[in-house]
C-alpha cells in the first residue's frame, strides 16, 4: 500500500488528527524525535526480530567466508611465520593480502545486506505506524525482501560519498606513514627526498579528504529519503534518489538539524552505557584480584584486560543493534513530513486511517 497524495493545502478546521505516532501537520524536532521513539516502543519486536536476523545473515556470511579463505590458506601460514632463508627470500605474501581483501568484502556485503533490509523495515513500520496500525514480523520480513534491491540502490550513493573522504584519509595517512619510515630507516634517520615526497603527498591527501567532507555530508543529507521512498512509494533506485533530491531541496538544513540531533542521541546512549559497563567491568576485576590475592603476571593481566575488552566489545554490538533502528525512523518521519508540507498528505493519510 502506498501513501495517496492529498489536495495541496493544510485546511485543518481543527487540531490536527493523530491515528499513529505522529500528528498529520507540519512537523517540528520534537514531533520526529517523539515520534521515532513512540514507533519504537510499539514495534520493537518486528524492529530487533528483523535487526537480529538481518545481522546474523550478514554475520553468517561474512563466518563463512571467513572459514573458506581460512582453509585454503592453511597450507601457508607455517611460510609466512617462518624466518627468511640464507638467501633472503620472502615468502610470498600476495595470496595473505588477496585472502583479507576477500574476508574485508565479505564484511562489507553484509554489513550492506543487513543495512539494506534494516531499512526497508523501518519504512515498512514508519508507513503502519503513521497511521496507527500492527503489523507482524512476517509482512515487515517479505516486504523489506521484496524492496531490498531498490533500497540497497538507495543507500549505496550516499555510502559511496561518505567513503570518499574516509579512504582519501586513510590513504593520506599510509603516505605520510611511509614517508616517516622511509626517512628513519634510510642514512641513520637523515631526511631523504624520497621521504619528503611521502610525507608532502600524504599531507596534501588529508587535506583533500578534509576538502570532501562538506560535499559528501550535502550528499547524505538530500539522499537520506531514498530508502524510505523506495519502499512506501515502491520507486526504483534512481527514482527513490531523484523523489528524496525532491523532497530536501529548500530543507536541507532543518532535515540536516533533526538527523544531527537524533545521532547525538543515539551516541550519548551508547557511550554512556559503554562507558557504565566499562567502569562495572574494571571495578570486578579489581574486586576479584583483591579477594583472591593473585599476584599480577602477563598472563593474568593479559586475561583481565582481554576478558574486559571482549564484554566491552559484546555489549557494543548489543547496544549499537538496539539502536539502530532509530536513525532509519527519524529519517522515515521525516520523509512524510516533507510530504505533509509540499503535498499536504496529511488529510489524505487520515483519509486512509480511518477506513
Amino acid at each position: 500500500m502506498t501513501f495517496a497524495r492529498g489536495p495541496y493545502s493544510y485546511g485543518y478546521a481543527a487540531p490536527p488528527p493523530k491515528p499513529g505516532v505522529i500528528p498529520l501537520a507540519p512537523l517540528g524536532l520534537g514531533d520526529v524525535l517523539a515520534g521515532a521513539f513512540e514507533a519504537y516502543r510499539r514495534h520493537w519486536k518486528v524492529l530487533l526480530g528483523v535487526s537480529a536476523a538481518s545481522y546474523a545473515a550478514a554475520a553468517a556470511l561474512v563466518f563463512g567466508v571467513g572459514t573458506v579463505a581460512w582453509a585454503a590458506l592453511a597450507d601457508r601460514y607455517d611460510r609466512w611465520a617462518a624466518a627468511p632463508g640464507p638467501d633472503g627470500d620472502q615468502p610470498e605474501l600476495a595470496p595473505l593480502f588477496v585472502g583479507v581483501g576477500v574476508i574485508w568484502l565479505a564484511c562489507a556485503l553484509g554489513l550492506l545486506l543487513a543495512t539494506g533490509l534494516l531499512h526497508a523495515a523501518v519504512a515498512t513500520v514508519v508507513q503502519e505506524a503513521v497511521l496507527g496500525r500492527r503489523t507482524g514480523f512476517g509482512a515487515v520480513w517479505r516486504r523489506s525482501w521484496s524492496r531490498l534491491g531498490a533500497t540497497l540502490g538507495a543507500l549505496v550513493l550516499p555510502a559511496l560519498a561518505a567513503l570518499v573522504p574516509v579512504l582519501l584519509s586513510l590513504v593520506g595517512f599510509c603516505l605520510m606513514l611511509g614517508g616517516m619510515i622511509a626517512n628513519i630507516a634510510s642514512n641513520g634517520g637523515h631526511h631523504t627526498d624520497n621521504g619528503a615526497g611521502l610525507l608532502i603527498t600524504g599531507l596534501l591527501v588529508l587535506l583533500l579528504s578534509t576538502a570532501t567532507l562538506p560535499v559528501a555530508l550535502w550528499i547524505w543529507i538530500r539522499y537520506s529519503l531514498a530508502p524510505t521512498a523506495a519502499v512506501i512509494e515502491s520507486a526504483g533506485p534512481l527514482a527513490a534518489l531523484r523523489r528524496s533530491a525532491e523532497l530536501v531541496r529548500g530543507s536541507w538544513w532543518r532535515i540536516f538539524g533533526c538527523t544531527l540531533v537524533m545521532l547525538l542521541i543515539i551516541g550519548g546512549i551508547s557511550f554512556v552505557v559503554q562507558m557504565g559497563v566499562s567502569l562495572v567491568a574494571q571495578f570486578s576485576m579489581f574486586t576479584l584480584q583483591a579477594e583472591t590475592n593473585l599476584t599480577p603476571t602477563p598472563g593474568t593481566v593479559f586475561l583481565a584486560v582481554g576478558g574486559l575488552v571482549a564484554v566491552v566489545g559484546l555489549v557494543q554490538l548489543l547496544v549499537q543493534a538496539l539502536l539502530a533502528p532509530l536513525q532509519p525512523l527519524a529519517s522515515g518521519l521525516l520523509y512524510v513530513d516533507q510530504r505533509i508540507r509540499r503535498e499536504n498528505l496529511g488529510p489524505a493519510l487520515a483519509a486512509q486511517s480511518a477506513v
